[in-house]
C-alpha cells in the first residue's frame, strides 16, 4: 500500500503536509495491518490459522522521497520481478546457485539451497490469486482528478 505523507482536509480545501520523513510508527501499522487482514481472511474464508502464523508482522514503513526520486524507486521496487533472471548463477538437479543484496550490509552475495527451500523463498513473494501488489486509495486513486485538481 503506497500512503501519501499528508492529508487532504476536505472542509477546508487544504492540503496538509505531514512531517518531512515520519508519517506514523511501523510498529503501530504492523500491529494494526495483522489485524485487519486476519479478521478481513475470517470473514471470507472461517478458517483456523495454522500455529506458525507470525504473530509479529514486518512492515516496511519508510519514506521513499518526493517527486522524480520517489516516481523512480517505486518503478524498480514495485515493477520487477522477486529475483532477476541475471542473479541466478547456476542450477543443477538439486541445488540452485542465486546472488542476491544483503539488506543489511547492502553487499551482493551468493547463496545456494536446494531446490525445494529456493522455491519457498521465491514462494513467498507471490501474492494470492485476487490481490494486487499496489492498492491506491484517496487521491492517488485512479478515478480522483477532481480531487487532484483541488489539492492542487
Amino acid at each position: 500500500v503506497i500512503v501519501a505523507g499528508g492529508q487532504y482536509d476536505a472542509k477546508r480545501h487544504q492540503w496538509f503536509k505531514g512531517k518531512k520523513n515520519y508519517l506514523f510508527n511501523e510498529f503501530a501499522l504492523a500491529k494494526v495491518w495483522r489485524a485487519r487482514m486476519l479478521e478481513s481472511i475470517n470473514q471470507t474464508i472461517p478458517a483456523v490459522l495454522p500455529r506458525d502464523v507470525p504473530s509479529k508482522w514486518v512492515v516496511d514503513c519508510r519514506c521513499v522521497g518526493y517527486g522524480l526520486p520517489a516516481l523512480q524507486y517505486l518503478s524498480r521496487y514495485l515493477y520487477r520481478g522477486v529475483l532477476p533472471d541475471k542473479d541466478i548463477k547456476s542450477v543443477t538437479e538439486n541445488e540452485v546457485t542465486f546472488e542476491y543484496v544483503d539488506g543489511k550490509t547492502k553487499q551482493r552475495r551468493s547463496r545456494t539451497l536446494p531446490i525445494t527451500q529456493f522455491l519457498w523463498l521465491i514462494l513467498q513473494h507471490v501474492l494470492p490469486k485476487g490481490l494486487q501488489r499496489v492498492r491506491d486509495y484517496g487521491f492517488l486513486r485512479g478515478n480522483a482528478h477532481q480531487l487532484c485538481l483541488q489539492i492542487q
